[in-house]
């Protein structure tokens, strides 16, 4: 089960975060070589607005491209089930690879933008795709900790991204083709690897109707002995369904039955984008500086926030299981409420006093910390807990489109933000931290060691009204 979840996460949530981060290390090498493109093919220097245009659409057309994988990964895990859609979806990263490594030596900018474009669609797929499997193949009491596997790549693929993205490694002027093409890697271990793994047995018996390659599946993750009772709870569910084919996204909009549990999916997943990490991440450098790191040393200390990260999302695999998730992710909320307003403090107070862009230092690890132990992990993990089998692909899509168009619009909107606001943009994020963390606490029932059936039970008084 350990090494099924290994072989999805590789090609799946940890080529979302390893994609976001390398782009940063050779922005300059790709402005020059944008310039040097154009001028040996139009013989005339690169207008410097054209170029910041140039520049900001191979940065963002990822984001575009992981809309479009979100909007094609539900129907991929349908129709080819969730192993095979994961499988399918290394083709695009190794095509996406390709067209990244040969824009330099071709002097084709455009393959850039290309395989940008399509390393987002890769990435959309797995962030989709790989909680979904997850969530199905996990038994309940052990469901929490393994989906956490989702945040725990993402960020191992952040931190990743920032080491091998160090000037010493790949970040180098001569390396950066190389840098950007080696996303293949991760894509050549799933292939390697998750082949040997069976397909999701919710998936066998529910949409395939396999009883026999179910009870198979399940023997593999759960051993001989244990897995009649999951048995027994895929076949409550299959009976409960009675034959009910998979929900197109849309069908969810006018269904009753699932209508706060899609409130709750757009809430949260719309809070963890607008929650302020990305603000924290853009002002991150000018703190370091202020708290007198050297400007060459400040890629180091960043790889400090990726640590950071990637440490509490192991921490929270580790206790979602026994704490819960309702406690988890509205303290990792109020904590975020609790460093907004700090960091407010110190970033009005930054020049009065040497000591406070310590303080601010501290709030960046602090607010990160407080991230990745509720919103950076449990957000996926109750996405995949709050819909049975006919309509969690479907929330996945609904889910998947809603993180990207926001991810996207915080994208356009964030230097606005901050340039209109300044150190004041927290009190923004302030508020939406602490209505997101109010919404689940009146909303969300706690899911820990329950069934999907279960959980779908908890909702119908919300659903249906007190009369239900």
């Amino acid at each position: 089960l350990f090494l099924a979840v290994c072989a999805v996460g590789i090609g799946g949530t940890f080529q979302y975060g390893y994609n976001v981060s390398i782009i940063n290390a050779p922005t300059q090498h790709i402005h020059k070589f944008l310039n040097e493109t154009w001028t040996s093919r139009y013989h005339k220097e690169l207008n410097p607005d054209l170029l910041t245009f140039l520049w900001s659409v191979i940065a963002s057309i990822f984001s575009l491209g992981g809309l479009c994988g979100a909007l094609m990964g539900g129907s991929m895990a349908i129709r080819l089930g969730r192993k095979g859609a994961l499988l399918m979806n290394n083709i695009i990263a190794i095509l996406a690879t390709i067209l990244m490594g040969i824009s330099f030596p071709t002097g084709l900018f455009e393959l850039l933008i290309a395989g940008r474009f399509l390393i987002g669609i890769n990435s959309g797929i797995g962030i989709c795709v790989q909680p979904l499997y997850i969530g199905e193949v996990a038994p309940k009491h052990l469901r929490g900790g393994l989906t956490m596997a989702t945040s725990i790549f993402l960020t191992g693929g952040i931190l990743t991204g920032q080491i091998i993205g160090l000037r010493e490694l790949l970040g180098g002027e001569k390396y950066w083709p190389l840098l950007l093409s080696s996303s293949c890697f991760p894509a050549f271990a799933q292939l390697l690897f998750l082949p040997w793994f069976p397909e999701s047995p919710r998936y066998l018996l529910i949409d395939r109707g396999d009883e026999l390659s179910c009870a198979k599946a399940l023997k593999r993750f759960h051993g001989s002995s244990e897995y009649q009772r999951e048995m027994e709870d895929i076949r409550q569910e299959c009976f409960a369904l009675d034959g009910e084919k998979p929900k197109k996204p849309w069908q969810l909009f006018t269904d009753r039955g699932v209508r706060w549990q899609l409130i709750t999916v757009i809430v949260m997943t719309m809070g963890q984008q607008l929650s302020g990490i990305n603000a924290i991440y853009f002002y991150a450098t000018y703190i370091f500086e202020q708290a007198g790191i050297l400007a060459e040393k400040i890629p180091y200390v960043t790889v400090g926030t990726g640590v950071c990260e990637c440490f509490t999302a192991l921490s929270c695999g580790l206790l979602i299981d026994y704490v819960g998730r309702r406690y988890l992710i509205i303290g990792g909320y109020l904590l975020m409420t609790l460093w907004c307003t700090v960091l407010t403090f110190s970033l009005t107070y930054q020049e009065l006093y040497s000591w406070v862009p310590y303080i601010s230092m501290t709030s960046i690890f602090a607010f990160i910390l407080s991230f990745g132990l509720g919103p950076g992990g449990i957000t996926n993990t109750l996405t995949a807990e709050l819909f049975v089998q006919s309509s969690r692909p479907a929330a996945y899509m609904i889910g998947g489109t809603v993180s990207w168009i926001s991810f996207f619009t915080i994208g356009m909107l964030f230097p606005f933000i901050v340039n209109g606001l300044k150190q004041y943009c927290f009190l923004v994020f302030l508020l939406e931290c602490f209505f997101v963390a109010a919404f689940i606490f009146l909303i969300i029932p706690e899911t820990k060691n329950k069934s999907f059936l279960e959980i779908k039970k908890e909702f119908h008084k919300l659903n249906f009204g007190r009369n239900a």
